[in-house]
């Protein structure tokens, strides 16, 4: 084979394949036997540097609130403190404050726990926790993620929901893709990852941000098994209710 022949040769095989087969992933029948109805979950909420901290806020605000959770471990890189700050004007200070802070009143289910403590009790398979959220979920959270990089406490918490069948969503934010981006949301979703951009619908006529924001939140709570009463279910358009009829 001559060499520029080889060279193409090389660099058509060295690309992802993405025709993927439509099987659902293998940890899916897993995933369900996690939990029964009686159980309360117990969530890790990872949040880093990627825009859209207001998600993070909306999301803890729901699992306080929520009966069927017994217990959050938040976890918050560097980056995404700052955000906390530039985006919402809350100060993150001594992090054990930040629940309270975030949501206006005493936060009695809320765990904070040290980004860069990689000897927590969630860097073990061994610890019960249900489900995890990053939300949002930087790119370069998402690449340690997607190549086994634990060099942090979100990483490694992540890496275990993977390595223990166990349900993760990661809340992608940014815009637009490179191939890298592409390459590791393929990783992660084939580890067995969910792959859910921050991507707000419009087709409940949100009013307000808020509106936005709760509608994509319980769109995220909805693929942990929590179901949220506020979140708007399509049920056709007119015309084709008439249709049905």
């Amino acid at each position: 084979m001559p060499g520029g022949a080889a060279l193409e040769h090389f660099a058509s095989s060295a690309e992802p394949h993405l025709d993927l087969p439509q099987a659902r992933c293998d940890t899916e029948p897993i995933h369900k036997l996690q939990m029964t109805h009686q159980e309360k979950q117990i969530v890790t909420v990872g949040v880093t540097g990627a825009s859209g901290v207001i998600l993070a806020q909306k999301t803890l605000e729901l699992l306080e609130a929520d009966a069927r959770v017994e217990r959050i471990y938040l976890v918050v890189t560097e980056s995404g403190q700052r955000l906390f700050s530039e985006e919402l004007g809350i100060s993150s200070g001594d992090l054990k404050h930040l629940p309270p802070r975030l949501l206006g009143r005493p936060a009695a289910k809320i765990e904070v726990l040290p980004n860069k403590d990689i000897g927590s009790s969630i860097a073990s398979g061994s610890h019960e926790v249900h489900s995890m959220l990053v939300i949002p979920c930087s790119m370069g959270t998402l690449g340690a993620i997607a190549n086994g990089l634990s060099d942090d406490l979100v990483a490694r918490s992540a890496d275990v929901m993977l390595k223990e069948n166990r349900k993760l969503v990661l809340c992608v934010r940014d815009t637009p893709f490179n191939r890298i981006h592409l390459r590791n949301m393929l990783r992660a979703q084939q580890a067995g990852a969910v792959i859910m951009p921050a991507i707000p619908a419009f087709y409940h006529q949100p009013q307000t941000i808020d509106d936005l924001v709760t509608q994509f939140v319980c769109r995220v709570l909805a693929q942990i098994g929590l179901p949220q009463e506020k979140m708007y279910r399509w049920r056709g358009t007119p015309a084709s209710k008439k249709a049905e009829a």
